[in-house]
């Protein structure tokens, strides 16, 4: 049983209303959002529509500052803003429905003053925007309002889209629009599209940045963003109807052919049962080299293979796949689809595959995940010139993966990041590589013959003689 200091709701209650009271005063004072927390829920109390009031009055106050907010004090903004976001949703909407729609929008409104003075490097106050919009479809879903005006809404919202905060807006806004809404509202974004932007004359063009292409001017970017959130509209809208054709609509032919775009357009023909359509998609897109083949383009194209009835050419494209970016899945997924025992020779034909890999840390990875350990050294040793001591972060578990079975291995691993650290100067490393060099030593004593490398003595000798000025790897390394 929890003892009865346990801070937990039971035990709070048993102190009785007056004194957690007194307590929540004391806690609150000095601290502006437990304050506003506590008002919000002494309004909550009264009446719903106190509690939009108390919200209205802190939205209008957030949107109203000036002072730029760093990560340091970014906490108090995000905390701030997810109160009000759960009070709409959990105090408002039960009660008034229509009120939260109203105050929801609100919401999603702060955000273009919030960004112009906010650091958010971190993610973390998009993410509460991305959530309020999809708050708001789901309480625009159970008020069902008039789908014209409804779509107006949407399309304003989009033009003030600058942050990103309304991606998404139109498919979580569909079931509240209906057919109708929907309509409405890519009719009205077509006009929106055939409608140019106004250009002053040249003499009152205003410059807003540079670039290689010279000055860019004020008009010229309205256009554009304008032509951006059309299109981007559109597309959604055409998803939401489930039509395909007006997504593809939305792309020029040579866009068409650019990987990850074919890879959109042939998802949405195979979900249409028009596989045909999407292979023909997949197959004029300009892959270039074919060393970067986008893996969304490789996966649909397994997928529409598969749909086809086309088993022999998606098995032998995955063994391609594989050969190209040593990906365990294809390969996994290729061995699993062989005959008993031939998989066994096709395994082996991989591996051998993966020892002459051209890039030396997809081979090493894909050796250590596979698992393929015994691999993994033989790389290590007969490419052990192509070690890159700065990767450490794919080095330094491989050293300890290989250390006990591979200490030869797990050297060379080790010292390339030594050599690495030293050759380079790299002084926040020095006690980094100084760990390094002592388990070195250790497993030194399980490595009967060093062959053509260096034994540990002879290694710690020319370290010394090449480095030995370097004293702050040395004081920690001694």
């Amino acid at each position: 049983m929890a003892s009865k200091t346990t801070l937990n709701a039971k035990n709070l209650e048993a102190l009785g209303a007056e004194r957690l009271a007194q307590l929540l005063i004391e806690v609150s004072t000095g601290n502006a959002a437990a304050k506003r927390k506590l008002r919000l829920a002494l309004a909550g109390a009264q009446s719903p529509r106190e509690a939009a009031r108390e919200i209205t009055k802190r939205l209008t106050s957030i949107a109203r500052a000036r002072s730029f907010i760093t990560w340091k004090n970014r906490k108090a903004l995000v905390t701030d803003l997810e109160t009000q976001r759960r009070a709409i949703v959990e105090q408002i909407a039960p009660a008034d429905p229509d009120e939260a729609v109203a105050l929801m929008w609100r919401f999603m409104a702060l955000a273009t003053p919030v960004f112009e003075r906010c650091d958010d490097s971190s993610g973390t106050v998009i993410g509460i925007f991305r959530q309020a919009c999809a708050d708001l479809g789901q309480l625009a879903g159970k008020v069902r309002p008039e789908p014209q005006a409804l779509a107006d809404a949407v399309l304003d919202a989009l033009q003030d889209n600058g942050y990103g905060q309304y991606d998404g807006l139109i498919g979580t806004m569909a079931p509240a629009l209906g057919e109708k809404g929907l309509a409405a509202l890519r009719s009205m974004a077509e006009e929106l599209g055939r409608s140019p932007v106004p250009v002053p004359p040249k003499d009152q063009w205003k410059a807003v940045g540079w670039g290689p292409g010279g000055t860019a001017y004020e008009h010229e970017t309205r256009a554009r963003e304008r032509a951006s959130t059309v299109t981007m509209a559109l597309k959604d809208i055409a998803d939401a109807q489930d039509d395909v054709d007006g997504f593809i609509a939305q792309y020029d032919p040579k866009t068409r052919k650019v990987p990850q775009i074919a890879a959109e357009i042939a998802q949405r023909l195979l979900a249409a049962g028009r596989a045909d359509e999407a292979l023909g998609f997949l197959e004029r897109a300009e892959l270039g080299d074919g060393l970067r083949v986008p893996l969304a383009w490789q996966d649909i194209r397994l997928q529409t293979l598969g749909a086809l009835g086309r088993g022999k050419e998606a098995q032998a494209f995955r063994w391609d796949c594989f050969e190209r970016t040593l990906s365990d899945g294809y390969l996994r997924a290729y061995l699993k689809r062989l005959p008993d025992f031939d998989d066994i020779e096709a395994e082996e034909r991989a591996m051998a595959h993966a020892m002459v890999y051209p890039r030396f840390l997809h081979a090493l990875q894909f050796f250590l995940e596979w698992p393929a350990l015994d691999r993994a050294a033989e790389l290590l040793v007969a490419r052990h010139d192509e070690i890159d001591g700065d990767h450490y972060e794919y080095l330094a578990p491989a050293a300890e993966a290989l250390s006990e079975r591979h200490p030869l291995a797990a050297t060379l691993v080790l010292r390339a990041m030594i050599d690495f650290t030293l050759t380079r100067s790299r002084a926040k490393r020095y006690r980094y590589a100084a760990e390094h060099l002592a388990t070195c030593a250790r497993l030194a004593c399980d490595i009967p013959d060093f062959g053509a490398f260096e034994t540990h003595d002879a290694y710690v000798a020319r370290l010394k003689e090449e480095h030995g000025r370097k004293f702050g790897f040395w004081s920690v390394a001694e």
